[in-house]
């Protein structure tokens, strides 16, 4: 029973994020996941693809606690997320949008400071080491030179950006992203490729990405998890995921696949 126990125990250590059986959607309407699973190890990084509808956000939902699945279990780094208070996930799990918007008038600093302070007491106060992350964060994003402009007032790849400072001056052990390079220009999406390696290399931060772009996913993404109307189609390599067997039936159009001559990573597009 003792080894059990301890069995038990370590693969909890070593699972940041684990779904089970998981079924969720919205009212009045069917479940959107079917009996979804996920074991996301510590450390690792994921690529979720799909077309819409496949359920993608609504994983992301579930996975942050803002939607609660009808069925099925889901736990952060062993615990049941359900029973994690609103500054315990903040300190474990930070989200990097699509989109965001907010109709007060911060300025980045402040955007980026309130992720800051989000897993602390509600009365703790900014102190040196809180700005000095900060600032930290804006630099790493590019926007050090625009911390003291108005969010509403930047344009969509600087917000774009100012949501990775968010979830890189929160500190957390899992960053969960939603088509983080939708807006960022050719140089932004490089060096958002690159800061994430680092943050692997340096700090075994856990990721997770849903997006469209497949060559994305396919270059810099060890593991991709296929999703089409809530149910996995495949889990794996970039290599046995991204065939065009797989990706035609899923998205219902002819798909050709080939080694790029330079870096030998998958390339993908429709024929």
């Amino acid at each position: 029973m003792k080894e059990v126990q301890e069995s038990r125990s370590l693969e909890a250590r070593d699972l940041a994020v684990r779904l089970q059986d998981v079924t969720a959607g919205y009212p009045s309407s069917p479940p959107v996941l079917h009996g979804f699973s996920l074991a996301l190890r510590v450390g690792e990084s994921l690529a979720v693809i799909g077309p819409n509808g496949a359920g993608k956000s609504t994983l992301l939902r579930v996975m942050t606690g803002l939607l609660k699945p009808a069925a099925g279990h889901v736990a952060i780094f062993g615990q049941p997320l359900a029973a994690l208070t609103h500054a315990e996930r903040a300190g474990l799990v930070a989200v990097v949008p699509q989109d965001l918007e907010t109709a007060h008038p911060f300025t980045l600093f402040q955007m980026v400071m309130m992720s800051r302070m989000a897993s602390k007491s509600r009365f703790a106060q900014p102190n040196e080491a809180d700005r000095d992350a900060v600032f930290d964060a804006l630099g790493q994003a590019d926007l050090h030179d625009l911390h003291d402009h108005l969010f509403m007032r930047t344009s969509g790849g600087e917000r774009q950006r100012a949501a990775i400072a968010m979830a890189l001056a929160a500190e957390p052990k899992i960053i969960l992203m939603d088509e983080p390079t939708s807006h960022l220009d050719m140089a932004h999406r490089s060096q958002l490729i690159a800061l994430l390696r680092r943050l692997h290399r340096e700090r075994g931060i856990t990721t997770l990405m849903i997006g469209h772009d497949l060559n994305l996913a396919a270059e810099h993404f060890p593991r991709v998890l296929l999703l089409d109307r809530g149910r996995v189609v495949a889990d794996g390599p970039p290599a046995g995921v991204l065939t065009p067997a797989l990706l035609e039936a899923v998205y219902h159009c002819p798909v050709a696949t080939y080694p790029d001559p330079l870096n030998h990573a998958l390339r993908i597009f429709p024929r």
